[in-house]
């Protein structure tokens, strides 16, 4: 993402360590793709996000799953097409960048890892030949019998 500068504001994690209690989403800290911002809204005392994601993220986005934001890692809300709402509590906003959201902010997205990883195992001995999309599709689906005729 082309809009940060020396000085930005960042979010800044510490690591997860092999003795650290898991609680949490699982992440890597790497950025799957870039996204925007829709809609910024009150709703109480939270703030609700819309988010567009690139459409080939879309599938990977779920409603209660998890997704990263700039580098924090959320629940989404709700999921309509490639567009995700996550609503975020006071504490998420004073201590991460998000208070300054507006609608046209490009953000950095990482999707769930484990939904990734479940799309690679449901390609099978798929997954071993070279990429000629190497995606899950409905018609990878239906002739793999994960679909009803």
């Amino acid at each position: 993402m082309n809009d940060l500068k020396s000085g930005s504001p960042v979010n800044l994690e510490k690591a997860l360590t092999p003795t650290t209690r898991l609680g949490g989403h699982l992440v890597s800290g790497h950025v799957d793709g870039v996204g925007e911002i829709v809609s910024r809204s009150d709703n109480a005392r939270a703030v609700e996000f819309r988010i567009r994601a690139p459409k080939e993220l879309a599938k990977y986005i779920a409603h209660k799953g998890s997704i990263t934001v700039d580098g924090t890692s959320l629940t989404v809300n709700a999921v309509d097409g490639a567009e995700f709402m996550l609503t975020i509590i006071p504490h998420t906003l004073s201590e991460t960048i998000m208070a300054s959201y507006k609608p046209g902010r490009r953000v950095n997205l990482e999707v769930d890892l484990l939904a990734r990883y479940l799309e690679r195992l449901l390609l099978g001995d798929k997954a071993a030949e070279p990429a000629s999309g190497g995606t899950i599709t409905e018609s990878f689906l239906a002739a793999n019998g994960y679909l009803k005729s």
